[in-house]
C-alpha cells in the first residue's frame, strides 16, 4: 500500500474557496487502477504565519500504482484548472508519499 500527500499552506480567508475546490472537483480517481481513497484534511488556524494547514491524500495499492496515475491524461485534466481559484497559498504544496509498513 501507498500513501501520497500533499501539504497546503492556505492563507487566512481561503480555506472556504479552497475546500470548495476540492469539493467540486470533477475527479475520476475511482476509475484509477490501483486507487483507494482520498481524503482531504483540514489542520489548525495558524495565527501568527497567517495561513490553515490541509493535507489531501490518497491511498493506493502500490507506489507504482500512484506513479502511472501521475502520467497519465487523468492526471493532467485532474490538474488543469491548477492556479486559476481565488484560493490563496502561502508557498507552493509539499507533496510526501510513504510505503506502509506491514504488521507495524
Amino acid at each position: 500500500m501507498y500513501i501520497a500527500m500533499n501539504r497546503f499552506k492556505v492563507r487566512n480567508g481561503s480555506e472556504a474557496d479552497f475546500e470548495a475546490v476540492w469539493k467540486n472537483r470533477d475527479s475520476s480517481l475511482a476509475e484509477i487502477k490501483g486507487f483507494r481513497e482520498f481524503r482531504l484534511l483540514r489542520g489548525a488556524l495558524n495565527e501568527t504565519e497567517g495561513y490553515t494547514l490541509f493535507a489531501s491524500h490518497t491511498v493506493w495499492a502500490s507506489q507504482d500504482d500512484f506513479v502511472a496515475w501521475t502520467k497519465s491524461e487523468n492526471f493532467r485534466a485532474a490538474h488543469r484548472n491548477v492556479g486559476t481559484t481565488k484560493v490563496r497559498y502561502l508557498g507552493h504544496p509539499q507533496f510526501e508519499g510513504f510505503s506502509v509498513v506491514e504488521g507495524a
